[in-house]
């Protein structure tokens, strides 16, 4: 049976959104996932939830085994993967609480594993494409179904996602303005990526948390204020999956 994978990331680590919950163990041939993963029903879906940064969100964002957590998606049945992200606003329409749709992102990490191709066999060069990396019709469906509810989400944007675990310096995040960007995280590019390659569909909902470092009429980001936006409004992402999969 196809399962739907969803990575919780800060805040939505347990969403208690799971009936008849139980837990998967999962080794892969990269090391072991962030977190032993949950399977169970959204409504009459089969999911698997997986914590980005474990349960106790005790990694940082540089040292999750993103290659593990893919893979162990993939290994436990799952066709297709939601990722849930905080993320700074680069603009100023999108306000803190938001829900973005991204439809492109930006690479600016360092340290990341980004492939699990580290050879090539003769004759077959494995270069995946990444014009589109998140799911044309899976972003479709949650635009549609952000709808049905009532939701205000902005259908699309580009995320740029940064090393981690600090946050931008002013000049950074006037940068990523500069680039196009209108979104800023420490996760999701990464995830894309090796989705694409195992020929997994992947999508992203993010949570506008803060206005970065950007703004000067505005606070400069916190760890602190990422949290409580996110709890305020958590409900939100938890009510789009919910629909999404309906």
């Amino acid at each position: 049976m196809d399962k739907t994978g969803i990575i919780g990331g800060s805040g939505l680590e347990n969403p208690g959104i799971l009936k008849d919950p139980g837990e998967l163990s999962c080794t892969t041939p990269w090391g072991d996932p962030s977190s032993a993963l949950l399977e169970g029903f959204i409504n009459k879906t089969p999911v698997v939830l997986l914590s980005r940064h474990g349960r106790e969100h005790t990694l940082p964002p540089s040292q999750v085994n993103n290659r593990a957590n893919i893979w162990a998606l993939k290994e436990c049945g799952c066709t297709k993967i939601i990722s849930t992200t905080a993320c700074g606003s680069l603009r100023e329409e999108i306000g803190r609480g938001d829900i973005i749709i991204p439809d492109q992102f930006i690479d600016f990490t360092r340290r990341r594993e980004l492939s699990y191709y580290e050879t090539f066999d003769p004759g077959d060069m494995k270069h995946t494409p990444m014009a589109d990396p998140f799911d044309p019709q899976m972003r479709h469906e949650l635009i549609e179904a952000a709808g049905t509810i009532g939701l205000a989400v902005h259908k699309k944007g580009t995320i740029i996602t940064i090393e981690g675990p600090r946050f931008s310096t002013r000049a950074e995040s006037k940068m990523f303005r500069a680039w196009g960007a209108d979104l800023v995280n420490m996760s999701i590019a990464p995830e894309a990526v090796l989705s694409n390659e195992l020929g997994i569909p992947y999508v992203t909902i993010a949570m506008s948390t803060d206005y970065d470092a950007w703004h000067d009429e505005e606070e400069p980001v916190s760890w602190q204020e990422v949290i409580r936006i996110f709890h305020e409004n958590v409900s939100k992402v938890i009510c789009l999956i919910q629909k999404f999969l309906d």
